[in-house]
């Protein structure tokens, strides 16, 4: 099941946000007895590079994100934890 929700997510940002870079790891088994994770969704991070977030603030790229991310917010996903810089920013 995991790989299947690292697939949705990429397929989502990469789909609507373009990144140059994205990085996307399951961290579900550090948060194991987390009350949060008993309903089955997952923790994730995410470390997204897109020229799309240019001029953005961390508020407007998290909504970005999350936006892109639609109903998987619901259904696949507890919490996430999110880098999100524009192309210049990264290295």
């Amino acid at each position: 099941m995991s790989n299947q929700r690292l697939e949705k997510i990429r397929s989502c940002l990469a789909s609507d946000l373009q990144p140059e870079h994205l990085q996307i790891d399951d961290e579900s088994h550090l948060h194991v007895g987390h009350a949060g994770a008993k309903d089955g969704r997952g923790h994730f991070f995410v470390q997204i590079v897109s020229s799309v977030f240019a001029d953005k603030s961390p508020l407007q790229r998290h909504r970005m994100i999350y936006r892109a991310l639609g109903d998987l917010m619901q259904s696949d996903i507890h919490a996430l934890r999110i880098e999100a810089y524009a192309d210049n920013e990264f290295d």
